[in-house]
C-alpha cells in the first residue's frame, strides 16, 4: 500500500473539516454564543493532527483499490473522532462515547441521536449536526476529488469506495468534473429547498438546518418534534426534496443533458417511485381509522414514505402508533432504501431489482433448462461479476446483521427495538420502533451496545467493506 499517500490523504481531510468547524462560529456570532470559541479549538486540534500525519507530499501519488477503500474507511474513523470534539469541549455532550454516536449519526446521515431535548443545544451545535448532514451526504473524499493530485484511476479508486451504491456512473471521463457535477446538482438542490421554505416563513435557522439534514438524508431536526410543528405546506416541500435526494444523481445528470426520454426509462428510477406510491396508498388506506380526514392521512403516509424509503429520518408523527401493517411496510422500507448514486442509504432499489431479476432467471432456468438467458439492466447486460458482488454483498450484509443484533441484545430490550435500531443504524436511518421509535432516543443503550451502533452506521454508509477491510490482518501487508 501507498501509506504516503494515505496519510497525505488523510491529512487533507483533517484540513476540510477543520475549515468546516469554523462555519458554526458564524451562529455563534450571530446568536452571540460561546460555544464558537470551542469550535475554534477543534478546528485547531484537527489542524494539528493533520499537520503529524503529513508533513510533506509524498513522491507518488497512486492510489489503488485496496489503498482506496482502506482510505476512506480511515477517513471517516477520524473525521468522526475529531467531529465529535466539539460536543464534548462545549460540555452540550460531555460523554465521548455518546458525543461520538450523535456525530458518526450525523456523517453517515443516520439521524439516530441521544439527546433527550434537542433544544438543549446552542444554535452553533445544532447547526454542526445538522450540516454534519450535508458534508457525509456526498461524501467528503468527493468534495476531495476536485482539488486533489493524482491520476484518473486513482481518484475513480476513492470515488468507488465513499460513494453509496453497487457501482459508481462517470457522467464524463475526468473524475474531477464527475465530483464537480455532483456537488453542482447537491448545492443546487439544497439551495432550492431552502429558497422554498424561505419563501413559507419558516424561522430562516430552522429552514437552513432542515434543508441541509434533507440533502444529505439524515434525520436530525432543530426541534424535539422533528417536522412535526411545521406547517402542512413547509411538510409537503420536505417531503418532495426528502424524495429528491433519494434519486439516483445520474437522472439528473440526463435531464441537464436533455436526455429526458433516457432518464424517465431508468429501471431503478422506475422502481423507486413504483415502491413509493404503492406504500403511500397502502399506508393512507390501512391508516383510515387512525389519521381520520384524507389530506392529513396522505400527507403523514407521503412523509413517513419519503422519510424512511430515503433513510432521513424525519418525522411528523408517531408511527409507533400506527396499525402493524403500517410499521411493517415502513420495516421493509427502512430495508430497501433509496436509489445507488444518491445520498440515501439502506440496501438499494437497484440491489433489490436485481435480486428479483436474478431469482427470476434461477426459475426460468428450472422450467427451461436449454434457455440462455441474460440478466438486463436498463437494456445492458449485467456481468456475472456484478451478480457475485451482489450476492457477497447481501451475505455480508446479513452476517453483520446478525451479530449485530445478537450483541445488542444483551442489553435484554424487546426484540422489535433491538431489530430496528439495527436496521435503522445499518440502513442510515434512524427512528426506529418500539423503544427507538420517532419520539424516542439511543441514549438507554449500553456504551458497548452504541460502539455496535456506530460501527453499523460507518459500515452502512461505506458499503460494508471498506470498514471491514481495516479488520483484515493481510489488509496491512505489503506484498
Amino acid at each position: 500500500m501507498n501509506y504516503k499517500m494515505i496519510r497525505y490523504v488523510l491529512s487533507l481531510v483533517l484540513r476540510l473539516e477543520a475549515a468546516l468547524m469554523l462555519l458554526p462560529c458564524v451562529f455563534a456570532l450571530i446568536f452571540r454564543e460561546t460555544q464558537g470559541l470551542y469550535y475554534v479549538v477543534a478546528a485547531l486540534i484537527c489542524l494539528m493532527v493533520g499537520a503529524v500525519l503529513s508533513s510533506k507530499k509524498p513522491k507518488n501519488f497512486d492510489i489503488y483499490n485496496k489503498d482506496g477503500f482502506v482510505t476512506v474507511a480511515l477517513a471517516w474513523l477520524l473525521l468522526s473522532a475529531l467531529g465529535a470534539l466539539p460536543f464534548v469541549l462545549t460540555g452540550e455532550i460531555p460523554n465521548y462515547i455518546d458525543a461520538l454516536f450523535e456525530i458518526v449519526s450525523g456523517f453517515t446521515t443516520t439521524g439516530a441521536s441521544i439527546l433527550f431535548q434537542v433544544e438543549s443545544l446552542s444554535h452553533t451545535s445544532l447547526f454542526w449536526r445538522s450540516f454534519s448532514h450535508w458534508i457525509g451526504g456526498m461524501g467528503v473524499l468527493v468534495f476531495l476529488l476536485i482539488m486533489m493530485p493524482g491520476q484518473t484511476g486513482s481518484r475513480m479508486n476513492l470515488m468507488k469506495a465513499e460513494s453509496p451504491g453497487p457501482s459508481v456512473s462517470k457522467f464524463v471521463p475526468r473524475v474531477k468534473e464527475n465530483a464537480k457535477i455532483l456537488y453542482t446538482i447537491y448545492l443546487g438542490l439544497t439551495l432550492l429547498e431552502l429558497i422554498l421554505l424561505l419563501l413559507t416563513r419558516m424561522n430562516w435557522f430552522d429552514a437552513i438546518c432542515i434543508s441541509v439534514g434533507t440533502a444529505g438524508t439524515g434525520g436530525f431536526g432543530v426541534l424535539s418534534s422533528s417536522c412535526g410543528d411545521y406547517t402542512a405546506l413547509q411538510q409537503w416541500i420536505i417531503t418532495v426534496f426528502m424524495i429528491a435526494f433519494g434519486v439516483n444523481f445520474s437522472f439528473y445528470y440526463l435531464i441537464l443533458c436533455k436526455k429526458l426520454k433516457s432518464a424517465v426509462k431508468m429501471q431503478e428510477i422506475q422502481g423507486y417511485f413504483f415502491i413509493i406510491l404503492a406504500a403511500i396508498a397502502l399506508l393512507v388506506w390501512n391508516n383510515r381509522v387512525v389519521i381520520p380526514g384524507f389530506g392529513e392521512n396522505l400527507r403523514a403516509a407521503a412523509f413517513q414514505v419519503g422519510s424512511i424509503i430515503t433513510t432521513t429520518g424525519f418525522s411528523t408523527v408517531d408511527f409507533n402508533n400506527w396499525p402493524e401493517l403500517s410499521k411493517m411496510i415502513l420495516l421493509m422500507l427502512m430495508l430497501i432504501g433509496a436509489c445507488a448514486g444518491s445520498t440515501g442509504g439502506g440496501i438499494k432499489v437497484s440491489r433489490i431489482i436485481l435480486m428479483i431479476k436474478t431469482v427470476r432467471k434461477e426459475i426460468q432456468s428450472i422450467a427451461h433448462p436449454r434457455a440462455v438467458k441474460k440478466i438486463k439492466m436498463d437494456g445492458q447486460v449485467v456481468e456475472h461479476e456484478v451478480i457475485r458482488t451482489l450476492n457477497v454483498y447481501i451475505i455480508t450484509y446479513l452476517i453483520i446483521f446478525g451479530i449485530s443484533l445478537l450483541l445488542i441484545s444483551f442489553d435484554e430490550f424487546n426484540l422489535e427495538t433491538n431489530f430496528s435500531a439495527v436496521a435503522a443504524t445499518l440502513n442510515n436511518i434512524g427512528p426506529g420502533l418500539g423503544l427507538v421509535g420517532p419520539i424516542s432516543n439511543y441514549a438507554f443503550f449500553s456504551p458497548i451496545s452504541k460502539i455496535v451502533l456506530i460501527i453499523d452506521m460507518l459500515a452502512g454508509r461505506l458499503e460494508l467493506f471498506p470498514i471491514l477491510l481495516l479488520m483484515l490482518p493481510s489488509t496491512w501487508r505489503n506484498k
